[in-house]
């Protein structure tokens, strides 16, 4: 049976990452901003309200949480490059889905905000040396160093399983 919260497993980093891979995730990221877009524009206000699973956000709320995650993932890619293996700044994700605006704002700003997003983080992932992909940052809740190359999965990962959310939901309503 499919576990809803996570439609394609959790993320597991492979123990070597080659430039393949690290090519195929970056990628995921540079394709992510359209993927979703054409997902869900032709969604109806009452689609976008309706949870991916019971006590699941609403695809907007999976939308907007899309935007402000990756958003906090681009400057954690930036305070690693330019800082000592720095604590980032964790944020509640939960308590930010039940903010006013990531329950009722059009989707069609956090669209637009990946695509900015996605185009800075890809461009300064292409342009990483060996070296920087091996700087790494600390998250303050588990306390586990996160080294920039695994970041990069993390994040193709978190692109593919919250479109994976969304898309299980349109095919089972047989929305799409």
């Amino acid at each position: 049976m499919l576990d809803k919260r996570y439609p394609i497993g959790v993320f597991s980093s492979p123990s070597i990452i080659t430039e393949e891979i690290l090519q195929n995730w970056i990628q995921t990221l540079e394709h992510f901003p359209t993927r979703l877009e054409n997902l869900v524009k032709d969604l109806s206000e009452v689609q976008l309200d309706t949870p991916y699973r019971e006590d699941g956000w609403t695809l907007r709320q999976v939308v907007h949480h899309c935007a402000d995650s990756h958003h906090h993932s681009y400057i954690r890619f930036k305070w690693a490059l330019t800082e000592e293996n720095p604590v980032i700044k964790a944020y509640n994700e939960a308590d930010w889905a039940e903010l006013f605006d990531t329950k009722t704002a059009p989707i069609e700003i956090s669209l637009l905000h990946l695509k900015a997003v996605h185009a800075k983080l890809v461009y300064l992932l292409k342009g990483l040396s060996d070296k920087d992909l091996q700087k790494s940052f600390v998250h303050p809740e588990t306390n586990e160093t996160v080294v920039l190359s695994k970041n990069i999965g993390i994040y193709a990962w978190h692109c593919n399983h919250h479109y994976a959310h969304i898309n299980n939901l349109l095919i089972h309503n047989d929305w799409k």
